[in-house]
């Protein structure tokens, strides 16, 4: 019996709610468990949180847009690999440049999708049929930060002020 340990998790950002419902309620019987963001930033704390295995992304989200969660996610060590499909209202030539550029595993406009459009694109991507490529994801890389070499003849410092403070808790 599935306890639940071995699903693939899901966190939906929608701002509509009873949207986002239909999307959990699906997902959720066909085997998914699934995290409902309504807006951007409880959508940035779950996906750091959960680490899920998707994000379905609206990008027209209070708070914190969509595309802006995204870039946030694809700069960090945590969000850089989670597989990103947008489901916008917006067609995608009217959305932000460059979505396609920071790694999204394909785009969609609500007003095109019916239900069993939702399972099967996340299917595609969490549970691809043997022999059928996954959706392609480009994720940028990080860009690299050197540390400047200290000068010479002078001893090396901290920053001033000292040494950043630890926010783990």
């Amino acid at each position: 019996m599935d306890n639940g340990s071995d699903r693939k998790k899901i966190v939906i950002v929608e701002d509509n709610q009873s949207l986002a419902e239909i999307y959990k309620t699906r997902l959720e019987l066909i085997g998914y468990t699934c995290y409902i963001a309504y807006n951007g930033i409880i959508g940035l704390y779950f996906i750091q949180k959960e680490q899920p295995d998707l994000v379905l992304l609206d990008l027209m989200v209070p708070d914190i847009a969509g595309d802006e969660i995204l870039r946030h996610m694809r700069v960090s060590q945590w969000g850089k690999s989670i597989p990103v499909y947008v489901i916008s209202n917006l067609n995608e030539a009217d959305a932000p440049a460059g979505l396609r550029d920071l790694g999204i595993a394909g785009y969609s406009v609500k007003a095109n999708l019916n239900d069993d459009d939702i399972d099967n694109i996340v299917n595609s991507i969490l549970r691809p049929a043997p022999g059928t490529p996954v959706p392609a994801q480009v994720v940028p890389e990080s860009p690299a930060i050197e540390a400047p070499a200290p000068a010479t003849n002078q001893p090396t410092a901290q920053p001033e002020g000292g040494p950043a403070p630890d926010n783990q808790n």
